[in-house]
């Protein structure tokens, strides 16, 4: 038997003692699991899909990923049926799916903004944390985001800019970078920003600190006041503001500077229940889907977390899994 599947198995061995250890026996689960997650997480939810169909061969996982909020709004708005939700950023899946689609949220990992590039970047062999203001403000330089209004990733880039301006001191820094940056600068999703710098039509663009590890980019990281990966700063990220649009047509939604932490649920109408339940049982097992994001660059929380209020509403085979939230 090879080591891989080994693990699998023993992955498997965890998950249905937790199973048992809940008094929540059931019977293999099979049929179609749908789930909708940020872009971000394709390549960790690729491997665990793998291992977890592995597991359950009578599952198939079917996968469909995105901006986490539009994402959140193919369910919402669109009525697409779904299994799970997973969300570069928690909060969408609270304004967006709770309380009327879901009855509550798991944050179970976190990231950090980095600015990416590639050996072909204007000026890729002189940026630094120190002087990458400077680089993307340069003419002929081309970067870009993602969307705001459809990726946590893109209105996460607008306020490390924002953030910037209030850590260097510089008044008037933020309009400068919008000044610079083209509106076709802006992708619909952060993954999309990668093939653009690959095939070197563009030189930098913002993404996760995890995707850069997963693709292989260099990047430059920043300071723990301007990255959003320190929980510490929250009161300084904060700061930062970004208006987005609503889900009616001329409506905003104010959202606030706060560190990076996913968030995952389960659809209170979710077609495959016991399957959704086998599959969030392996991505919140140590020795399962949190190791593989932990190995792909993209540190998880181990135990997982939910807010006190959610806890109780949890399926009995996912509570020994998580903790509530501080």
């Amino acid at each position: 038997m090879s080591f891989r599947f080994t693990k699998v198995f023993a992955a498997l061995a965890l998950t249905l003692g937790l199973l048992v250890a809940a008094g929540n026996v059931q019977a293999e689960p099979s049929g179609k699991l749908i789930i909708f997650h940020a872009g971000s997480l394709s390549v960790p939810f690729d491997a665990i899909e793998k291992n977890f169909e592995a597991m359950y061969p009578k599952v198939d996982v079917l996968r469909e990923s995105g901006g986490s909020t539009k994402m959140a709004r193919m369910i919402s708005e669109v009525g697409k049926p779904a299994d799970i939700m997973a969300s570069a950023d928690y909060v969408v899946i609270d304004k967006n799916l709770i309380p009327k689609f879901a009855s509550w949220n798991i944050r179970f990992a976190t990231n950090q903004m980095v600015l990416c590039y590639t050996d072909q970047s204007k000026f890729a062999n002189e940026i630094t944390s120190d002087n990458w203001a400077d680089i993307l403000l340069r003419d002929g330089v081309v970067w870009g985001h993602s969307d705001p209004n459809l990726d946590p990733c893109g209105y996460r880039s607008l306020m490390v800019l924002q953030l910037a301006e209030k850590f260097y001191k510089r008044p008037g820094l933020y309009d400068q970078f919008l000044a610079n940056r083209p509106e076709k600068n802006v992708r619909p999703k952060s993954v999309e920003l990668i093939s653009l710098l690959q095939s070197g039509h563009m030189d930098y663009a913002w993404e996760y600190l995890s995707v850069a590890v997963q693709h292989g980019l260099k990047y430059v990281t920043l300071d723990s006041h301007l990255n959003l990966g320190d929980y510490t700063m929250d009161d300084f990220y904060a700061s930062a503001t970004v208006k987005v649009t609503g889900s009616k047509p001329g409506t905003f939604i104010e959202r606030k500077g706060s560190s990076i932490t996913y968030g995952i649920t389960k659809l209170d109408k979710a077609p495959n229940s016991e399957a959704a339940d086998a599959f969030l049982a392996y991505l919140f097992s140590p020795e399962g889907g949190l190791k593989i994001l932990k190995d792909l660059g993209q540190p998880p929380f181990v135990p997982v977390r939910v807010g006190a209020a959610g806890m109780d509403k949890l399926p009995e085979s996912l509570k020994p899994l998580a903790t509530v939230a501080k």
